[in-house]
């Protein structure tokens, strides 16, 4: 196929706003001109709020135009775009747009580049050169290189991932598995859909590298149900990766097994926990397992299991490829590497912004979501998913690692970053948490099942000035109960954002701050 190539992405996001009519007016609009036209169905950059960005491969680079609509594509083709000419929708060459040029990618650095189910693409862009480079090491190496490059869990607990590893290429078993927790239940977060939807192999290639590592031969990938066009693509990346020889008896020729299935979960947000989602994928009905054994000695069928996220097993391939003392050359402290934020929320430039920790929440909210959509002030920043906490402006300051966040008691969680303007009642959101808690949690453990029901009460007592001082006292032993006593994070972490609230917007309780305290 010749002409111009004009990429069009393919992205959930980008398709919520019109990105199929585009592409289908792109051709139409070249047909009827007599030009030649190649659409290239590319992932998203991130930048939502410029979806649907159309990119233009001229011989100075790639030009970008958006947000580009069905009726402005006359236009982009009179004014000359396919010559990357100026338009009033031209936001310059791709690569000098500043929300991208500011960005340190290593997850997200293919995204919007190429075809996802490309595989000549993946490769022509340096992929499955960390999976080469793993069938060149002994198992014990590939986990020592994941440990040296300090790479933890892009999930809640941010456990070091080779350590989980070698525990599991220690244990003792014919079959051990490797399981992808894709149910990416947190709202405001969309990074693991992107990636599944926008460069599919790197997910596939991190899971191979693991299974290699720790002598799985079977992996599956857990997707939840509301992500229909990422199951599409991952499908399809899955059958053509085995049709390839990256999956199946003999990995790219290796002799190596390593293949993979995906599941479709129902829906159930205690199913993003390892332990229910472990049971979800046996067939059973997603509720927590008491712990131990832990996965990686009695996991999936009883197997030794590696789970992690996506965001975990797409960072692998990097550090095969280019080495440990690279990827851990990002980061701040005990955080190495990147982490791609999400935002989301009230936030005038909402979209995903890989940057390496040590990075602020104010820079992350002003400099690149360029504050909020509404024009308001910001008054609470929601960090780490719906169970993370409400993180006041004394805190912007601090730098994005696990530790810094934890001494304050927050989490970064999954990277989730939710934006709140100063008409936000924070009593109403800690409200919200308990009874989303209510609705969600397995009911296998009391403080859980109990707690959320109970802390919903509490709170509305506490804001109808119904014995406020007894109710507050009651509201922070309630937390404490939950906090130590649940089974898993859903019970265990509901406290975040309902604690947060309660300390550092004691007011929208009819509190004041001795009140709280």
């Amino acid at each position: 196929m010749s002409g111009t190539r004009v990429y069009v992405p393919r992205d959930s996001a980008a398709l919520a706003v019109g990105a199929d009519a585009v592409a289908a007016a792109i051709e139409a609009e070249a047909a009827s001109r007599g030009l030649a036209v190649q659409v290239v169905r590319n992932g998203s950059r991130g930048l939502l709020w410029l979806e649907t960005m159309v990119e233009v491969a001229t011989a100075q680079g790639r030009v970008a135009y958006g947000p580009v609509e069905a009726e402005d594509v006359a236009s982009l083709f009179e004014a000359g775009f396919l010559d990357g000419r100026p338009h009033a929708l031209a936001l310059g060459p791709t690569d000098d747009i500043t929300w991208l040029k500011r960005q340190q990618r290593l997850t997200f650095a293919r995204c919007g580049l190429t075809d996802p189910l490309s595989l000549a693409d993946y490769e022509a862009q340096g992929g499955l050169k960390g999976l080469r480079a793993a069938l060149a090491l002994q198992p014990a190496a590939i986990v020592q290189q994941v440990l040296d490059a300090g790479l933890r869990g892009r999930g809640g607990a941010a456990f070091p991932t080779g350590i989980k590893w070698r525990t599991v290429a220690a244990a003792s078993a014919e079959q051990k598995y490797v399981v992808c927790n894709a149910d990416e239940g947190d709202s405001g977060t969309f990074a693991d859909r992107m990636l599944m939807e926008g460069d599919p192999f790197m997910l596939i290639e991190g899971m191979a590298i693991a299974g290699l590592a720790v002598g799985a031969t079977k992996g599956f990938v857990y997707i939840r149900s509301e992500y229909p066009d990422a199951i599409r693509t991952f499908d399809e990346a899955v059958r053509r990766a085995r049709a390839a020889g990256v999956l199946g008896a003999s990995v790219l020729g290796s002799g190596r097994a390593f293949d993979l299935e995906w599941r479709k979960g129902a829906g159930s947000y205690v199913c993003g926990e390892e332990t229910a989602m472990l049971e979800s994928l046996e067939g059973e009905r997603g509720i927590v397992r008491a712990k131990p054994p832990l996965p990686a000695i009695e996991g999936l069928f009883g197997r030794p299991t590696v789970i992690n996220n996506v965001l975990t097993f797409a960072a692998v391939p990097t550090v095969l490829a280019e080495g440990p003392a690279h990827y851990a050359g990002f980061g701040a402290g005990r955080s190495r590497g990147t982490l791609p934020f999400q935002l989301a929320g009230n936030i005038r430039h909402g979209g995903l912004f890989e940057l390496p920790f040590g990075r602020t929440l104010r820079e992350l909210v002003f400099d690149f979501g360029g504050g909020t959509a509404s024009g308001r002030p910001v008054k609470a920043i929601q960090v780490g998913g719906p169970l993370g906490a409400y993180v006041p402006e004394s805190q912007w300051d601090l730098p994005l690692d696990y530790e810094a966040y934890a001494a304050v008691g927050a989490v970064l969680g999954h990277g989730g970053v939710v934006v709140h303007d100063d008409s936000a009642d924070l009593a109403q959101l800690a409200r919200y948490a308990m009874e989303f808690c209510a609705i969600e949690s397995c009911g296998k453990c009391t403080p859980c099942r109990i707690g959320s029901t109970r802390g919903v009460e509490v709170i509305d007592r506490i804001t109808a000035g119904r014995e406020r001082e007894q109710q507050v006292i009651l509201l922070k032993e309630l937390c404490d109960t939950m906090l130590h006593g649940s089974l898993c994070a859903m019970g265990g972490m509901t406290p975040y954002p309902v604690l947060s609230a309660l300390t550092h917007y004691p007011r929208d309780f009819g509190l004041t701050q001795a009140d709280a305290a």
